[in-house]
Formats: C-alpha cells, structure tokens, sequence
C-alpha cells in the first residue's frame, strides 16, 4: 500500500509550512528525496584570533538578567545578530537578513540569515522555541538552497538557534543526506567554539 503523500501538489508551502507541520522530519524530507541522519558532526574550528570574543561575551552576560527573551525577535537582535556581526568582522562575509528565495511553490520563503563568502555559505534560522521543528524548517531551507545555489561545495550547512542554544546541520548533496548534530552550542558558556565553527564554516 503506497503512503499517501504530505505535501500536495496544488498547493503552496513557506518554509514556515514545515516547522508548523506535525509530521516526522524523516516523512517531509522524503517528499524531496532526502535522507535524514542524527550524529555528532565533527565540526572544523578557525584557530584565527578571536579579538573580540572577550567584549562580545562580556556584553553579552552583562545583558542577559535585564532583557526579557520571549519573543524571537528579542532572541534575534540581542543574542544571534551579535554573533554574526562577529562573524561578519572576521570573514568579510555577506550578510542578507530575511532573504527572500523561491525555488518551486514548495520550496520558498524567507532565510533569517544567509551568509556568503567566495564559495562558501551558511543559513541559520532564528526560532523562540521548539529547536526540533526548527531544525526541520532549517533542512527544509539547505534543501532549497542546493537546486539554487551555483556553488560546488560537497556540503551545505546551517544553524538553528534559539539565541542561547545553537545546532548545526549538514547536507551532502551527493547522497542527499541532511545530518543533524547531536551538539549543542549554549551562549554564552561555548561561545567561543561556537564562534570559532561559524568562522570556518565561511572559510576563514
């Protein structure tokens, strides 16, 4: 018996459609011939020198008891745009905030955050909770971004993040492939090796 199909053929999906969605993310990645994977990425680390890392941590912990993070959009401006500011500071990478991409009527929306740099790239979407749905919404976006992209790296990456909880995933487009690291990245306590993945990511 053939399994009836999630994503309709008439019919037009964000991808704000697949973190709202209740069905596994193995099923909605499927739909686009991908494979899903859970294990411990061994991530590349820059060993630049990191010569903000103290003032940004610094700001950072000075903010949190005062500032209130029950909105993503809060989580958005006072914990992840600083980091990638940083990140832009020691990359020289291109930033684009809510970058609009269509690719088909299933595969379209807004990327919070999609940097570029040379051949290399990285999206990280921005959620105020539920990091599982969000990292579905996240696959969802590299997906998308590999019918689109002209780049010919082997891999994709991109985050979720919560502010202070950030994770990573991978798509090797040759296997179609997406992996979910099963590490988390807490701000501020692993800032710097968070930085230091965000920063070699972009290739520096």
């Amino acid at each position: 018996m053939s399994k009836i199909p999630i994503l309709q053929p008439n019919q037009s999906y964000t991808f704000r459609s697949y973190f709202e969605m209740s069905f596994e993310p193995e099923d909605i990645l499927a739909e686009f011939g991908y494979s899903l994977k859970r294990s411990s990425l061994n991530l590349q680390k820059s060993n630049i020198e990191l010569d903000r890392l103290t003032n940004l941590k610094s700001r950072i912990e000075e903010s949190l008891p005062y500032i209130s993070l029950t909105s993503e959009a809060a989580r958005r401006e006072l914990l992840i745009a600083p980091i990638l500011l940083d990140v832009i500071h020691y990359t020289r990478a291109q930033l684009r905030i809510e970058y609009p991409l269509i690719v088909t009527e299933q595969l379209k929306g807004s990327l919070d955050y999609y940097l570029h740099a040379e051949r290399k790239l990285l999206v990280v979407e921005a959620k105020n909770a539920d990091l599982a749905r969000g990292f579905t919404q996240l696959a969802v976006e590299l997906i998308a971004i590999d019918a689109w992209t002209d780049s010919q790296e082997a891999n994709l990456q991109g985050a979720v993040s919560t502010g202070d909880i950030w994770q990573f995933g991978l798509l090797n487009r040759e296997d179609k492939q997406i992996t979910q690291d099963l590490n988390l990245y807490r701000v501020p306590a692993d800032i710097e090796e968070l930085l230091r993945i965000l920063v070699a990511i972009l290739g520096c």
